[in-house]
């Protein structure tokens, strides 16, 4: 009987929301577990809200501890098992050394033949699962025997406890219009459309219907100036301007989101919203991997391979995605 578990992700936001419905089989499979969830600091308002999640480790702030202080901390914890959905040797060698009596890893990674004692052969690379299904498969010693579907998995996301949205951001919002969010960026984590695209995706949505809206980074509102600037009164900028909190607030009261697979995709997808992905037709980055998973959720990919594009800066299969696409898809999801 599993009582007290830990989850490890302690990597991106698109990669913690693709692991939460499976806290969510957990809890299922062993009413009354208390579930522990390791992030890092930037993860930690999507974590949170997770209804699933009982209690929020920061990994960020355990790094700083001493070594001793860290195995006081885990054993305190009096966890019946871990499970390192993404691999951390350092977080590996801890459950070793706090004699966790359930260790799950992959058995992709030497350090988890080491610290590990139930190895789950999830090879994540070539398989023609998507992320979410990869996540549950390492939850079979703990009950999880079947690959979920999809469907399921997008019924289980659970941010139910997402702060409130404050009122000087929430005025921002129109509740005559679509209020539409436009992420541009990626910082590098997905194939990017190009602004070229979203310059004319503003032209053509029509404004009496649609508020548009730029997210991104403090940094990408720099390097995104001047062509903020170029759009005028056809977009409100929101880049930089509040904390993820706020911001993931701002996506679950705004009506849609259009983005390359980055993690406010993934946020808007897990709450709802029309969701929009814009997706490079090349393992292991297409959505046969990491499409988004919400009940209005959607993406748009070239029917082709992509493989010229593997090493250049720029995707021409995602880019020749046309902005006609993306309003007829909208339209799609706004009518489930």
């Amino acid at each position: 009987m599993i009582k007290n578990l830990i989850i490890s992700r302690t990597d991106g936001i698109g990669d913690v929301i693709l692991t939460l419905p499976v806290a969510g089989l957990v809890k299922r499979l062993h009413p009354g577990v208390k579930i522990w969830f390791i992030g890092r600091s930037y993860t930690a308002p999507v974590i949170s809200a997770c209804e699933h999640v009982d209690n929020y480790i920061n990994w960020d702030e355990l790094t700083g501890l001493a070594p001793q202080e860290k195995i006081e901390y885990f054993t305190s914890l009096k966890a019946d098992a871990i499970v390192h959905v993404f691999p951390n040797k350092e977080l590996s060698q801890i459950a070793f050394r706090c004699k966790i009596p359930l260790r799950i890893g992959t058995s992709h990674r030497f350090h988890h033949w080491l610290y590990c004692n139930r190895l789950v052969g999830v090879g994540r690379k070539r398989s023609p699962l998507h992320e979410a299904q990869l996540n549950a498969r390492l939850f079979r010693p703990l009950g999880v025997r079947t690959t979920p579907s999809l469907d399921e998995l997008k019924t289980l996301m659970g941010l139910t406890r997402t702060a409130d949205l404050e009122e000087e951001y929430a005025q921002w919002l129109d509740p005559q219009r679509f209020n539409l969010i436009l992420h541009p960026k990626s910082k590098g984590s997905a194939r990017e459309w190009g602004l070229d695209n979203f310059n004319q995706l503003i032209r053509t949505l029509p404004k009496d219907r649609y508020k548009l809206f730029i997210s991104g980074s403090a940094e990408d509102g720099v390097a995104l100036h001047e062509q903020i600037k170029m759009w005028g009164g056809d977009v409100t900028d929101i880049t930089g301007k509040m904390p993820l909190a706020q911001f993931v607030a701002f996506i679950g009261r705004a009506d849609g989101l259009v983005a390359a697979s980055t993690g406010p995709l993934h946020i808007a997808a897990a709450l709802g919203k029309v969701a929009v992905g814009l997706y490079a037709p090349m393992r292991p980055i297409d959505p046969g991997r990491w499409a988004p998973l919400g009940q209005r959720a959607g993406y748009l990919v070239l029917d082709t391979q992509c493989e010229k594009c593997r090493h250049d800066n720029h995707c021409q299969c995602i880019e020749s995605i046309t902005p006609a696409d993306v309003v007829v898809k909208l339209e799609q999801l706004k009518a489930r």
